[in-house]
């Protein structure tokens, strides 16, 4: 999805609004798209929880928000059944539901203190208080996720990332953990004490215990300029490499069904100025799926007209605080998977998920092609493996079912790990092949959860363990 004043370059708001006086056009070509199933409601008097998509409910036997890390402990130790933790239902994947106890962690907030570049954060911090408490003390993340509504523990557990070939995802910075176990311990983990804790730790999917809180290292506040342009496909995929070495920041957005894709760039930029222009993304993402509703049935034309509406010379700068650029709210709801693949197979492989996306003339939204810099958690997409991440969205309420059918198999050519968070048909036999150290999180996961309290079904066909 573009975000805000983020992926504007085209400004399709007013291009595409030509296409409105084609009224018969519309008429003539509109096609109705396929919806998945509705949700039934939920029972009577039971909690009921449901991830930001709305694609995962469940309703636990108690959903509790405790006050501090002891209201944690309390908990694990009275509760009976399965446990399972939530930020902000920000992930698309069935990591949360669960019949038993749901434990919010919205209670957990804020910064505990910070030592030169290192900050203690409580687990249930959302990404964007993060950002702001951070920049009140002249500090910054190193990167951030395209959103900021996640809170950090699940942000790291489920190996949320930026962009930046030489920059790494969120768990990499972290330098501790405090954790409480399924049996009610309070267990801390760092690069110097249990290093091999942390490393599975850093991405464990919320199996290993719940993260109160967390030591990260971070760096001196800076502001970033952006840039925002168009290019022809081929011109784009042939330009990435260089630009992702040229830039701090270098990602791009291939919009289906027109021949463009948006490069945004960001670097660091040391003047005061502050420059934003208003954001026409939702106009932008509005406009996409008008043209596709009334050309889909004729991607030819559906392309023509996109290429004659689009300016290809328009572009987009700003200048401004790097949490006030980096990440963004977003209004639309769609559904998405996002696989990272050797960075050497990047290109070839985002080619052929374009090409099997617009084999399906329901699709609108951009498509992200990004970078991601190796590092050592187990669990790790990156795991010492450079990484391009390229994920493909279907808007809420559409069908998505591609994405399992047409979309993966061809991740699966390219040794794609999935995004933890994000929509996958992976399972244990998959991750075995994949990641060199899966065993070895084993091992710690039924060390600490032999029972498999934090379990729920999808994470059992994750991890191969028997109901």
């Amino acid at each position: 999805m573009m975000k805000n004043s983020r992926r504007t370059a085209i400004k399709a708001g007013v291009a595409l609004g030509a296409v409105g006086g084609l009224g018969l056009l519309a008429e003539l070509l509109k096609e109705p798209v396929e919806q998945i199933p509705s949700v039934a409601p939920p029972a009577a008097g039971k909690p009921v929880w449901s991830n930001w998509s709305g694609i995962n409910r469940c309703q636990p036997a108690a959903l509790l928000t405790p006050q501090d890390e002891q209201g944690i402990v309390d908990i694990v130790r009275s509760a009976s059944g399965s446990l399972r933790c939530v930020g902000a239902g920000h992930s698309f994947t069935a990591l949360v539901p669960t019949d038993g106890t749901l434990i919010s962690l919205d209670q957990l907030a804020g910064i505990v203190e910070h030592q030169g570049f290192n900050v203690r954060v409580k687990g249930g911090t959302r990404l964007a208080q993060l950002e702001r408490e951070l920049d009140a003390l002249g500090l910054a993340l190193h990167n951030q996720a395209d959103i900021d509504a996640q809170s950090y523990a699940g942000a790291i557990s489920t190996a949320t990332h930026g962009t930046g070939r030489e920059l790494q995802a969120l768990h990499a910075k972290v330098q501790a953990l405090r954790i409480v176990t399924p049996s009610g311990q309070t267990i801390e983990c760092s690069t110097v004490n249990q290093p091999d804790l942390l490393h599975a730790a850093q991405v464990s999917l919320g199996s290993l215990g719940v993260i109160t809180e967390a030591t990260i290292e971070v760096v001196p506040a800076f502001r970033l300029h952006r840039k925002v342009s168009l290019m022809p496909l081929e011109e784009m995929l042939t330009s990435a490499p260089s630009l992702a070495t040229q830039n701090r920041h270098f990602e791009f957005f291939y919009l289906p069904f027109t021949g463009y894709a948006a490069a945004i760039t960001h670097n660091v930029y040391e003047g005061d100025a502050v420059s934003r222009p208003p954001s026409a993304d939702e106009s932008m993402l509005h406009d996409l799926r008008q043209l596709r509703d009334w050309a889909g049935r004729f991607p030819a034309l559906r392309r023509w007209l996109a290429q004659k509406l689009i300016d290809p010379a328009l572009t987009e700068e700003a200048r401004d605080r790097s949490w006030k650029l980096l990440s963004t709210s977003r209004p639309s709801k769609f559904n998405e998977t996002e696989f990272h693949v050797p960075q050497e197979a990047g290109i070839a492989c985002v080619r052929e998920v374009i090409q099997a996306l617009e084999r399906h003339n329901d699709a609108y939204f951009p498509v992200e092609f990004r970078f991601v810099k190796a590092d050592d958690a187990w669990l790790s997409p990156f795991y010492r493996r450079d990484a391009c991440s390229i994920a493909v969205h279907a808007a809420g309420g559409e069908a998505y079912r591609y994405f399992a059918d047409d979309i993966e198999p061809i991740y699966r050519k390219y040794q794609g790990r999935p995004h933890w968070g994000k929509l996958h048909t992976h399972r244990a036999s998959d991750f075995a092949g994949l990641y060199p150290r899966w065993k070895d999180f084993l091992e710690i996961r039924k060390q600490y959860d032999p029972t498999g309290r934090m379990l729920n079904p999808h994470l059992r066909q994750v991890f191969g363990v028997a109901t």
